[in-house]
C-alpha cells in the first residue's frame, strides 16, 4: 500500500529531533479544534440534497478561501437551505481521518496529505474537486550566518513536518544542489529540523535555527524577528504556480450529493473571484476569521508580505501535485503511488463555464 511513514515512525521519529515535532499542517497554526459551528440560514431558503454539509479547513491564510468564504457568508449563499458545519483542523492527517470518518464531507487541504490520503485508501476515499491556493512559501535564513544559496549548506534549516509538503520542496531543492541528506533524520550536508510553524520563531530568535522553508504567514513573521527572504519557491515552478491548497470530497458524498458539491464550487469560485477583486477587503476578512478561530488576529507587518504572496486560483495546477509526488517518491518518504482518479474536475468545469470562465485541467489523473 502507498503511504508516508506511518504515525507511530513519526511519533518515534519526533522522540529523536532536537526541536519539538508537532503534527501541523502548512501554514497558520493553532490550538482549535473541530468546532462544528454552524452557519444560519433563512427559514424559506430551499435546501439542497443534504441537510447540511460538514466543511472543514485550517484557520490559516492559504485557507483563505474557506476562511472569507464561510465569513461573508458567499459559500453559504449557493448552499440555500443547506447548513454550513465547519470544522477547524491543526494538521493534513486529522482531517483526512475526519473526511473517511464521515465527520466532514468537504476540506480545504493541502497536497501532502490529499495524496497521502488517496494512496492509503487505494484510492476509495477522496477526490480533488477544485484549486484554492498557490505560492506563499519562502526559505527565509538569518542574513548574517547566510548570505547566498551555497551558504545553506552545513546549516540548520527548520520545515513543519516530517514529509509535509514543505519538507518534501525542501528536500528537493536540496538534492537538486547535489547535497546529501537522510530523509527521515534530517541529517547531512544540510541540518533539517522538523518544527511546528508555531515555534519556528522563537527557535529562530534563540539561535537553534538558521532559516526556515516555510509557508505563510510563518516566513513573514521570522522577517519580523530579522530573517531575510533568501528564496521564493514560487520561482521554481513554471509560471510561478504551484498547488499549496486544494479541495477534497469523501467520494461517498460526492456520489450521493452532487448539487451540494456543484454549490459549494460555486461558492468557492465567487469567493476567489470576490478575494482578487476586492484584496484589502478579503485581507481583512480573512484576518477577522482568525482572530475569532485563534483569539488573535496578525499584525499589518505580517499579515500584509503574508498576503500577496498567495495567489486565490480555481485551477488545482494537478501538474505540480504529481510533481510534488515525484520529489516526495525520490526523497524516500513515499512509495511510487498511484493517482489515476484523484481528480474529478468535472463539477467544476461545469460551474466555470457557466460563469464564463475557461476549463482547468487534471494532467491525466482525472476519473474516468
Amino acid at each position: 500500500m502507498s503511504a508516508v511513514r506511518p504515525l507511530s515512525a513519526l511519533r518515534t521519529l519526533a522522540a529523536l529531533t532536537a526541536l519539538p515535532l508537532l503534527l501541523t499542517a502548512c501554514g497558520y497554526g493553532s490550538d482549535a479544534a473541530d468546532d462544528g459551528k454552524k452557519t444560519e440560514v433563512s427559514a424559506d431558503a430551499k435546501k439542497l440534497s443534504a441537510d447540511e454539509v460538514k466543511i472543514g479547513y485550517f484557520p490559516n491564510l492559504t485557507h483563505a478561501t474557506a476562511l472569507v468564504g464561510v465569513q461573508e457568508g458567499l459559500l453559504q449563499k449557493e448552499l440555500g437551505g443547506t447548513t454550513i458545519k465547519s470544522s477547524t483542523f491543526n494538521a493534513g492527517p486529522s482531517e483526512i481521518e475526519a473526511l473517511n470518518a464521515g465527520s466532514i464531507d468537504i476540506g480545504w487541504i493541502g497536497p501532502s496529505p490529499s495524496i497521502n490520503g488517496y494512496s492509503k485508501s487505494d484510492g476509495k476515499s477522496l477526490r480533488i474537486v477544485s484549486g484554492s491556493a498557490s505560492g506563499g512559501v519562502k526559505l527565509v535564513v538569518n542574513p548574517k550566518k547566510i548570505k547566498s544559496l551555497d551558504d545553506v549548506k552545513g546549516k540548520k534549516i527548520a520545515t513543519p513536518q516530517l514529509g509535509n509538503t514543505q519538507d518534501v520542496a525542501f528536500l528537493n531543492w536540496i538534492a537538486e544542489q547535489g547535497w546529501k541528506v537522510d530523509a527521515e533524520s534530517g541529517k547531512g550536508d544540510v541540518s533539517v529540523f522538523r518544527t511546528d510553524n508555531k515555534i519556528t520563531p522563537d527557535a529562530y530568535k534563540s539561535g537553534s535555527i538558521d532559516g526556515a522553508w516555510v509557508p505563510e504567514p510563518t516566513a513573514s513573521k521570522l522577517v519580523t524577528e530579522g530573517g531575510k527572504v533568501l528564496l521564493d519557491e514560487s520561482d521554481l515552478w513554471p509560471d510561478k504556480k504551484f498547488v499549496i491548497t486544494n479541495i477534497i470530497v469523501s467520494q461517498k458524498f460526492l456520489k450521493e450529493h452532487p448539487d451540494v458539491v456543484e454549490a459549494v464550487l460555486r461558492g468557492s469560485v465567487k469567493t476567489n473571484e470576490w478575494i482578487n477583486a476586492n484584496p484589502d477587503e478579503a485581507k481583512a476578512s480573512a484576518n477577522a476569521a482568525l482572530k475569532e478561530l485563534t483569539g488573535k488576529d496578525l499584525p499589518a507587518e505580517v499579515l500584509d508580505p503574508a498576503w500577496k504572496s498567495i495567489a486565490f486560483l480555481d485551477d488545482p495546477l494537478a501538474a505540480t501535485l504529481d510533481a510534488q509526488a515525484e520529489h516526495a517518491v525520490k526523497a524516500g518518504l513515499l512509495e511510487e503511488p498511484s493517482l489515476k482518479g484523484i481528480y474529478d474536475l468535472g463539477p467544476l468545469n461545469k460551474v466555470l463555464k457557466a460563469a464564463g470562465k475557461d476549463a482547468v485541467d487534471d494532467a491525466g489523473l482525472g476519473v474516468q
